[in-house]
């Protein structure tokens, strides 16, 4: 089925945002998260990958005025940079492959900086099967570098984002608790991936409570209810469904992520059914007491 993007589109989306969103504004003191969050680009992939001035339409007229991007979409960071500026827009974190921040360090910071960003994210690392503590600390040391030549001389903050896999017993703990000790806190930050913890069966309330302020980004999504997980660091795309419909206590990790000092909070829904997921999520964030 062929995707298409128009003004029908566009407007519609605006409509149910806005409508959905001043029925808050008034009880906007009693919120949880008045806020509006931001969006990670993954969410609508499918049309990015059409038409990006399009798309950034859509992201605009859904209220999103900070998004972290994923991907060039065939752009120039330049490019890209020029498509957001004029709608208001602001691109706070730029991810990449973990071997493009390896082997293109510089060219990957190049790209970050040309777009604005403050930070430089990864999700996930090589391994062949169940992730082995060699791997691991092939990835913390790989880190460890990358991140400090981001830090030292390009100002940007290198952060990681959780997969699930990393959840494998180690240790007293788990690899991801290795992963977070033996990094420098200095030059490696992390950003919570809600859904990828809780899957394979972490509670993400706790580890924002555990591991503080090492988390500065957030990746806000929901678990399907009755799906259960595990350690492969995949599932059906459409187990992801509105926020306050899943298995996941949105409130605790709202609650734990304000106190952890969290600074940019990111849908990322990565169903085939995000024009009408994102304007529920949104409105159920900003529903909350």
């Amino acid at each position: 089925m062929m995707l298409s993007i128009n003004r029908v589109t566009i407007l519609s989306l605006l409509a149910i945002c806005l409508c959905q969103g001043n029925q808050i504004y008034a009880q906007s003191d009693s919120l949880l998260f008045p806020q509006m969050p931001g969006v990670v680009s993954y969410t609508y992939r499918k049309f990015f990958e059409k038409d990006v001035p399009a798309t950034l339409d859509m992201v605009k007229a859904a209220g999103f005025t900070d998004i972290e991007f994923s991907s060039l979409f065939g752009k120039t960071a330049s490019e890209l940079r020029a498509f957001i500026d004029v709608r208001g827009i602001k691109c706070s974190s730029f991810g990449v492959g973990y071997s493009d921040l390896v082997n293109k360090t510089d060219s990957v910071a190049q790209n970050a900086k040309a777009l604005g960003a403050q930070y430089v994210r990864v999700a996930g690392m090589p391994h062949k099967a169940a992730l082995t503590p060699q791997e691991m600390q092939k990835a913390i040391d790989d880190f460890n570098r990358a991140g400090k030549i981001l830090k030292d001389k390009y100002g940007l903050t290198f952060v990681y984002h959780n997969h699930g896999f990393e959840f494998e017993l180690y240790k007293n703990g788990t690899l991801y608790d290795y992963l977070v000790q033996q990094t420098n806190p200095k030059y490696v930050s992390f950003e919570l991936d809600i859904f990828w913890a809780f899957f394979p069966g972490q509670d993400p309330a706790a580890l924002l409570n555990k591991y503080g302020n090492r988390y500065r980004l957030i990746h806000l999504k929901d678990l399907k209810k009755g799906v259960k997980g595990d350690f492969s660091g995949g599932t059906s795309q459409d187990n992801d469904v509105a926020l306050g419909t899943g298995q996941i206590d949105l409130p605790s990790v709202l609650k734990a992520a304000k106190k952890a000092g969290i600074e940019h909070y990111y849908i990322e829904d990565e169903s085939n059914n995000v024009l009408a997921q994102v304007p529920q999520s949104i409105a159920y964030l900003r529903g909350l007491k």
